[in-house]
């Protein structure tokens, strides 16, 4: 358990006292010579250290307590000097202020009638001067350790913000990889049923055509099944070290698997380079309409085409007997919707004359 900054120490305590009780046994025993019996000055500054404490739920009641003790007695003069310390350091000027005017009324009223030896003048001018420094001394050590709080609590502020940040940052970035998974796995997989269904009910293949159908399940099962432990990866433990995110150059790849699988797909691509985010916005989009096209319209041939012309714009035809996508949850529509939409673009998916049409425009600039 941590102890409050202003609560010292209890060695700190006892040093403090034994300082205050030698200080308070001097000055009586200097003061003497004024007839005063010593043990009457050191019963005063004895009161004096004992009203210290009162300091801190009646600062008023015990400065005005100490100034008069002080007035009694120069063994009284150390706890006076030091209330008025204690309390400006702990109470506002408006406290503080009149505190420190009963110690020095209370010193000079001292001078008075008991031996300083200094004169008058003298002494009410180091009087005032001592407590006017002490008044200064203790404000500027409240309104620093105002300022160390007000630093710690940004400081924690700042911390907390910073954590809350990372979290949202790594949730953000489980969501992004989990809806990947539509884009990802149901491609891989719908690849996978399509390529086993031909296997099963195409008993007209050759050797070689069934190997490269096996082959091409066997690519695509690992090709899932990595992709499925990045996502678990990810959204078990948090970010993590992710492949290079797809784009143009892939789309190749991407086609090839399609006509590995007995599909015809025609490719057009311009020979440019777009930013990352774009070049997986096209993959994507070229990727959920070849997926759509083999679940809804098997053996219709395919298009796929990227082209520049106010932006980038990517179309994946259906041929003919693609006239819709029939039952489907539309999810991974909905999904690239999104996607698009974020790079201010638009994407659209309907019948056309040649079939059926997803196409999607991004703004970009060459």
């Amino acid at each position: 358990m941590t102890r409050p900054r202003d609560e010292p120490s209890l060695p700190a305590l006892l040093g403090l006292l034994a300082g205050m009780v030698v200080l308070t046994t001097a000055a009586a025993w200097a003061a003497r010579v004024d007839g005063v019996p010593l043990l009457v000055d050191l019963a005063l500054g004895a009161l004096a250290i004992s009203v210290l404490p009162f300091l801190r739920s009646r600062p008023l009641l015990g400065g005005l307590l100490l100034g008069a003790l002080a007035a009694l007695s120069p063994a009284a003069t150390p706890a006076a000097t030091a209330g008025t310390y204690v309390v400006a350091r702990r109470e506002r000027l408006g406290i503080a202020v009149p505190v420190a005017l009963a110690s020095i009324t209370g010193h000079a009223l001292q001078a008075l009638w008991r031996s300083v030896g200094l004169p008058l003048g003298w002494w009410l001018l180091c009087d005032v001067a001592v407590h006017g420094a002490l008044l200064g001394w203790g404000a500027y050590g409240r309104t620093r350790d105002a300022l160390v709080d007000e630093w710690r609590v940004r400081a924690r502020t700042a911390e907390r913000d910073q954590v809350r940040r990372v979290e949202e940052a790594r949730s953000a970035e489980r969501v992004r990889i989990a809806r990947e998974m539509h884009d990802t796995l149901a491609h891989r997989l719908t690849l996978l049923a399509t390529t086993a269904g031909a296997l099963e009910y195409r008993t007209d293949l050759t050797a070689q055509q069934v190997s490269a159908a096996a082959g091409v399940v066997r690519a695509s099962a690992a090709e899932a099944l990595e992709e499925l432990r990045t996502v678990i990866g990810v959204l078990r433990e948090g970010p993590d070290e992710l492949r290079p995110a797809p784009g143009l150059a892939d789309l190749v790849a991407l086609v090839e698997q399609e006509r590995a699988a007995g599909a015809s797909v025609s490719l057009h691509l311009p020979d440019v380079e777009v930013p990352a985010a774009l070049g997986l916005a096209v993959y994507r989009t070229c990727q959920e309409g070849l997926t759509n096209a083999r679940r809804h319209a098997p053996g219709a041939p395919v298009t796929v085409e990227v082209r520049v012309d106010d932006g980038l714009r990517v179309r994946v035809v259906n041929g003919p007997g693609a006239a819709g996508l029939g039952p489907g949850t539309g999810t991974g529509l909905i999904g690239l919707t999104e996607r698009v939409e974020l790079l201010g673009g638009t994407l659209s998916a309907a019948p056309s004359g040649d079939g059926y049409t997803l196409e999607a425009w991004l703004r970009w600039e060459p």
